[in-house]
């Protein structure tokens, strides 16, 4: 069995929170930040024992600040 660290993007939307991984296109849901990430897990190692993915480099997640009109 394959380990890897994958980015989870979470959000809420109306009652719930919102658990993305952008690597794979793995999306789910829970009523807790902890449930919608159990469910990204599951959704995401479902995924990937059907369309493994290449190996890459590490990815680094910061944040900018943009000015706009």
């Amino acid at each position: 069995m394959k380990n890897r660290i994958f980015t989870v993007i979470l959000y809420k939307e109306d009652d719930v929170y919102i658990a993305e991984c952008p690597e794979v296109g793995t999306v789910d849901q829970g009523e807790t930040i902890e449930q919608a990430i159990a469910g990204l897990k599951e959704a995401t190692r479902l995924y990937l024992e059907e369309f493994p993915l290449p190996e890459t480099s590490p990815r680094f997640v910061t944040s900018i600040e943009v000015s706009y009109a």
